[in-house]
């Protein structure tokens, strides 16, 4: 006999299904914006038009006119988000965060065009941004408008959103790994096989679409593999991450201190990111390389040999430009500016400490690779992407151990001395409640068969009202279901002690007061998340359940959940109010609770 695929595990399939074509769409769309970039880039700095992925606007011969050209590309993106979408507005993950938690993972279909075209011309202009944050808006927004369109469930939405977001992470870095983990620790607020499958799938799939288009080698290539550090080595990363754990905390409070002095300028906001652009234009001026993507300053930051001015030039003028930039409210990623920011001033670092410690054991390129990795860590407090993507996009498999030494310094500090992220702060401040662990949700641990009362009481259909009611109040008093048979033992189904008490004749039978034989039913060995939904989605107060064997064992009500998850959680609760595995459960008992005394307000009698 052919073994029954559980309905769950057959959406599973579909969903992966849904995931692996988002993935490869937004494949080609990834590589659109490169191209469109480039074309961007080629036209405005150089005046040519041309097809073409190169972005480097550091060696054009336009004099003082370079200053103007990031305003006019501010001036369109401002415009774009008039009257297009304010949607377009920032570095995207944010705003896809805040979709999941909450509009139900429900995001605009007009951004899967508009956030690529206005990140493409932001940047294209000399934004200096990178293209991954739009590609990822536009990956979660591909996600959740075919969610929208196939008008299936929020979890499944939210799955798909963070599957599109994560496969263009991967096809713009070949990083499947820390793509994945992205989609963990920032979008996702769950680690578990209905999410991971198919946000795994999708990152193959944008992976693979990385070596078919943009090359099968590391995006940020070093030019040897650097050896595994001694101890004093990995202590001196260790010092290095605390210190850009603290930069981290900079950066992060700068961008949205920016924002704020933005929002005080009494003009029109669609203004701000043309101002932005051309304070980023000025700044360009006097250091070319800070305009643009710059993916070639974190390559050639990872050679370990550039100039001292030149790393201050990127360590300090590109986090200028960036965090006006950034905080004018225009269009843009965020990783890009972090690993160059970071990498050199992780370079930095290390020719300090080379310089004044001879004996340290600091490999320059490896301080790059820390610094660029450290930043990250603590401004998103991503931790497992940051050690993962460092990894995957040089190749470096010895700098595990340091990277995992300096990011969690890094995500120490920022941990204990902010209380918001980069991806987080601008949520937060409009009272959005962002989860800070992915406990397991604890109704899904615990099975019907543990809360299920073996002592429920069960009644003939034959036997008389008042006799029921006697029964109840001498010995029963705390009871608010009952099971009925029939006289000959079969389950008919269940009578509300509310019921019971309504206007009924006393010699009626109670078989009588049932309208229907209750065909709703859970097994024992199903959990009480599983029966909770069930509840809520047929609108019943109590269910009946059944063993492995069909036999009905008893009943399952919303107080028996209740209790169970008072019992099981304790004083966590009250040490841990924003907890994911409190905003799920409470709020589905809540309604559940809510449910039941909405309907002792409209029958007081009974």
């Amino acid at each position: 006999m052919k073994p029954k695929i559980p309905q769950s595990k057959k959406r599973l399939i579909t969903v992966s299904l849904m995931a692996i074509v988002v993935a490869i769409l937004i494949s080609f769309i990834a590589k659109f914006l490169m191209f469109i970039i480039g074309f961007i880039t080629q036209l405005s700095f150089y005046g040519k038009v041309a097809m073409t992925t190169d972005t480097n606007p550091s060696l054009n011969h336009l004099g003082i006119w370079v200053i103007f050209i990031p305003a006019i590309g501010g001036l369109v993106v401002g415009l774009m988000a008039l009257y297009g979408s304010q949607a377009i507005r920032g570095h995207g993950i944010p705003e896809a965060m805040e979709q999941i938690l909450t509009n139900k993972s429900k995001i605009k279909p007009t951004i899967v065009y508009l956030k690529p075209i206005s990140s493409a011309i932001a940047i294209g202009t000399g934004g200096p941004f990178g293209a991954e944050g739009p590609i990822i808006a536009t990956g979660g927004a591909l996600g959740s408008t075919l969610g929208q369109i196939l008008k299936i469930s929020n979890n499944e939405r939210k799955i798909l959103l963070a599957a599109g977001a994560a496969a263009g992470m991967a096809t713009i870095f070949g990083s499947p790994v820390s793509s994945i983990f992205l989609a963990i620790e920032l979008l996702l607020f769950e680690f578990s096989p209905r999410s991971i499958i198919p946000v795994a799938l999708a990152c193959i799939t944008g992976a693979a679409g990385h070596h078919l288009f943009f090359g099968q080698g590391p995006v940020f290539p070093m030019a040897a593999m650097v050896s595994m550090p001694s101890n004093t080595a990995l202590l001196w990363y260790s010092i290095m991450g605390i210190i850009l754990g603290f930069f981290s905390i900079l950066a992060t409070k700068s961008v949205f201190w920016v924002e704020d002095l933005f929002a005080k300028i009494p003009i029109s906001w669609f203004w701000y990111p043309a101002i932005g652009g051309l304070i980023a234009g000025i700044i360009g001026y006097f250091a070319p390389r800070t305009l643009g993507v710059g993916y070639f300053n974190i390559t050639d930051i990872l050679t370990g040999s550039l100039p001292i001015t030149l790393l201050l030039s990127l360590s300090i003028l590109k986090f200028l430009s960036w965090t006006i930039a950034l905080g004018s409210g225009t269009s843009g990623g965020t990783l890009a500016p972090l690993l160059t920011i970071g990498g050199a001033a992780g370079l930095l670092f290390g020719m300090v400490i080379n310089h004044y410690f001879p004996h340290s054991g600091i490999n320059l390129p490896l301080a790059a690779l820390i610094g660029m990795s450290a930043l990250f860590a603590g401004a998103s407090r991503a931790l497992l992407t940051s050690i993962i993507f460092a990894i995957e996009s040089t190749g470096q498999s010895n700098a595990l151990l340091p990277l995992l030494a300096s990011c969690s310094a890094a995500y120490f500090i920022s941990f204990f001395f902010m209380k918001y992220t980069i991806m987080t702060e601008k949520i937060a401040r409009k009272g959005v409640k962002i989860p800070e662990s992915y406990e397991p949700d604890i109704l899904e641990k615990i099975l019907v068969a543990q809360v299920t009362k073996s002592n429920t009481m069960v009644m003939h259909a034959s036997d008389k009202v008042n006799t029921v009611k006697d029964l109840i109040l001498r010995d029963n008093q705390h009871l608010n279901y009952f099971m009925v048979r029939s006289d000959d033992g079969e389950y008919i189904g269940y009578l509300s002690v509310m019921d019971l008490f309504g206007n009924h004749p006393d010699e009626q039978q109670i078989g009588s007061l049932i309208t229907g034989k209750n065909e709703v039913f859970i097994q024992d060995s199903d959990n009480l998340l599983t029966a909770l939904k069930l509840l809520l989605k047929k609108d019943k107060e109590a269910i009946p359940v059944k063993n492995d064997g069909g036999k009905y064992v008893g009943l399952l009500t919303y107080k028996d959940i209740l209790s169970a998850y008072q019992i099981n959680q304790g004083e966590f609760i009250k040490t841990n109010p924003s907890i994911s595995l409190k905003r799920r459960g409470l709020r589905i008992l809540a309604k559940g609770s809510q449910y039941i005394q909405e309907r002792r307000q409209r029958h007081p009698d009974r």
